[in-house]
């Protein structure tokens, strides 16, 4: 009975119920191998990319190693959630998830308090070839406002067709250039063209030169073969450039686009260095990289590690100093510059070479003028560029106090309410130059001390440098701009009655321009008595 129950049990262990179908196993997937094998293809491919597309894979490798920080203080926080969840097993599936979550917010403060240092650390990187100094600001030469020369590019295209890409200021040649878009979808540069704007007036289009639009086909952000940053990237990798920073020049007339490329160093602390700049030639269409930029008209340094140079003043101190901004300067916030308030393009008047001049001011709500920075704008080599800040003694007034005393100086110019007051920009020592004009026509110049102190606080000059008047006081010779000047009693400012034989060359001309100041100010009803 036992050898027949145990008989029937084992029958019935192997067949499972009475009358049904034994079981069949069905072969196991191996996941594992799937997984790998998938993982290998995306790796292929990957690779396949990054050969391929040099554009996109630069522009991808870049964001990755700017967004490292960021990505890494999310996986500290990922890891120690799972690492906590993972080793607190003894503990209830609530209490587990909770003990988690708080290291997982832990590990974020962490990762957050790293990235946080790691900005401070790329400041102190920057910071490595700034320098600090007493001396006095070397003398750099005057130009027409930036402003101006954006304003004047359009109407000086002549029956060019395009749209402006950019306006750039040439120290070498002391001309603004512009580069026009040719219209299209597929297509490159239209023209090249440069400027000549006095210091009074306007100016002319002086040399404008044309893009072959078969050969050179290309532009920044051009569309699919016609874009020029993917020619560069297949010539070569890893470098990139801001579209702000290309402009063009006529070597003749030959058009050659400028494009300053930079490059990322570092692994955890990732700054931008200078990779020398690429030249583009608008008849041939060929592309040449060099790092000796002595022969550029123009800027050769990026503008974007200008500033970078520039705002790491913000790291002299400790990272506490660093986080809440206790030391440092930075650009004036009172728009007085407001368009144009950091970085102007200048040249020394020793040797014409190219500088980028910002004056800043202590950080928080100070506005006062106590440093100038100075970084040369044409570098030539793969390193940073040495910055020099220029401390003031004594210290500025601000860019917008500036303004105001101007106007408050020289409030008897007719139709002040047309004429806005361009760009304070330091111009050596301790002056500084402003430009007063009509959108597209520059009528004086103003300069001073920064401490608009003394009997010179602010002079107003003409466009050939002779003196108007410096200061609040009245001109008694008939000098001044307007059309008050003269004594008190005598109606119409001291205008000249009877014969004009007597009067000189310049007073007659004096005369001349008063008469036609008067005329647009009636014709504006803008007159001071109106």
């Amino acid at each position: 009975m036992t050898s027949r129950r145990n008989k029937s049990r084992r029958s019935g262990s192997k067949g499972g119920r009475p009358g049904s179908a034994p079981k069949r196993s069905l072969p196991r997937r191996p996941a594992a191998r799937v997984v790998g094998v998938a993982a290998a293809a995306l790796l292929v491919l990957g690779g396949l990319w990054l050969v391929l597309a040099p554009y996109y894979a630069t522009i991808l490798v870049w964001e990755l190693r700017n967004a490292l920080p960021l990505l890494a203080a999310l996986a500290l926080a990922a890891a120690a959630y799972w690492a906590v969840r993972a080793t607190a097993g003894a503990l209830d599936g609530g209490y587990r998830t909770g003990v988690a979550l708080l290291a997982g917010l832990l590990g974020l403060t962490g990762g957050a308090w790293w990235m946080l240092h790691t900005f401070y650390e790329q400041d102190r990187t920057y910071l490595a070839g700034v320098e600090v100094v007493d001396g006095a600001l070397p003398a750099v030469t005057a130009r027409a406002p930036y402003q101006v020369g954006v304003a004047q590019a359009r109407p000086n295209l002549g029956d060019t067709t395009g749209e402006i890409a950019g306006t750039s200021y040439l120290p070498g040649e002391d001309r603004f250039a512009t580069l026009v878009n040719r219209r299209g979808w597929l297509a490159g540069y239209e023209v090249a063209f440069t400027q000549q704007i006095p210091l009074q007036g306007r100016g002319a289009t002086d040399q404008k030169c044309q893009f072959d639009r078969d050969r050179a086909a290309r532009r920044v952000a051009g569309w699919f073969g016609h874009n020029l940053g993917r020619q560069i990237s297949s010539e070569r990798r890893w470098v990139r450039f801001d579209g702000d920073d290309v402009y063009a020049y006529c070597d003749g007339d030959r058009p050659v686009v400028v494009v300053p490329l930079k490059r990322q160093v570092g692994v955890w602390v990732v700054v931008e260095k200078p990779a020398g700049v690429a030249l583009y030639d608008g008849r041939t269409g060929e592309l040449t990289f060099t790092t000796d930029t002595s022969g550029l008209p123009g800027p050769s340094y990026p503008l974007s590690i200008a500033g970078w140079q520039r705002e790491s003043t913000g790291a002299m101190g400790s990272f506490a100093d660093w986080f809440f901004g206790r030391v440092g300067w930075q650009v004036p916030d009172d728009q007085a510059n407001a368009g144009n308030d950091s970085e102007f393009t200048l040249a020394t008047v020793a040797d014409r070479r190219p500088v980028y001049v910002t004056p800043m001011t202590g950080r928080g709500s100070a506005t006062a003028i106590s440093v100038v920075s100075v970084v040369p704008a044409r570098h030539s080599g793969l390193g940073l560029a040495p910055v020099t800040v220029h401390r003031l003694d004594p210290v500025w007034v601000s860019p917008g106090a500036i303004v105001d005393r101007i106007k408050a100086d020289y409030q008897d110019i007719p139709n002040w309410v047309n004429i806005n007051v361009y760009e304070v920009v330091p111009t050596g020592g301790d002056g500084w130059a402003a430009t007063l004009g009509t959108g597209q026509n520059i009528l004086y110049r103003a300069s001073g001390t920064g401490d608009l102190s003394g009997e010179r606080a602010t002079c107003l000059q003409r466009a050939d440098g002779s003196e108007i008047r410096c200061g609040g006081a009245a001109d008694r010779d008939g000098r001044g701009p307007g059309g008050a000047y003269g004594d008190a009693g005598a109606p119409g400012g001291g205008v000249p009655s009877g014969d004009l034989g007597g009067l000189t060359d310049a007073e007659l001309a004096d005369l001349h321009r008063r008469v036609a100041d008067e005329v647009a100010c009636r014709l504006a009803a803008t007159c001071p008595r109106n």
